[in-house]
């Protein structure tokens, strides 16, 4: 027996998640998405796991593409996951007209305003349901000062750390 997606997404809204954005490609051919669902795999060789709904660009692209780049948002950043995510009508590389962005040594997309900028190299995927799950070696990491954007109960909030 499984439960009723309803059930799921209610579940899965309790657990906080850090908002990312998945970026992939260059120019007029740059996809990207909205995503929680970002961690880490391995510290050697440093890897992390990205999954995408297999129905979008993103998906494709990086498939194709074979590196993707994450952008963890900063806490003022709910603009930009929102239009991302596809809130705000833009599609394609028409969602890069939001923020500053710069281009990485790897040809990536790169939030200027990003707390974290990964890049990766696509090691190895599956299909799980409707989505693929990337795993990617990370080749380059940007770091900036700020709290990042996490989101939980259908509200974005302020991950700030306490020392």
């Amino acid at each position: 027996m499984t439960i009723s997606t309803d059930l799921f997404r209610k579940t899965m809204s309790l657990f906080p998640g850090a908002v990312t954005l998945v970026t992939v490609g260059q120019g007029d051919g740059r996809r990207g998405i909205t995503a929680t669902a970002v961690c880490s795999v391995t510290d050697t060789p440093p890897s992390l796991l990205v999954c995408v709904n297999r129905a979008t660009e993103t998906c494709t692209e990086i498939t194709r593409l074979k590196h993707f780049s994450i952008q963890l948002l900063d806490h003022t950043s709910d603009d930009i996951a929102l239009s991302f995510a596809g809130a705000k009508g833009l599609h394609g590389a028409a969602k890069f007209s939001v923020g500053v962005w710069e281009e990485t040594d790897q040809g990536l997309p790169q939030l200027t305003t990003a707390v974290a900028s990964v890049c990766c190299e696509l090691s190895s995927y599956t299909d799980v349901g409707s989505h693929r799950v990337f795993i990617g070696t990370i080749k380059d990491s940007t770091l900036e000062v700020g709290d990042a954007l996490i989101y939980a109960r259908a509200q974005f909030g302020r991950a700030q750390a306490t020392l």
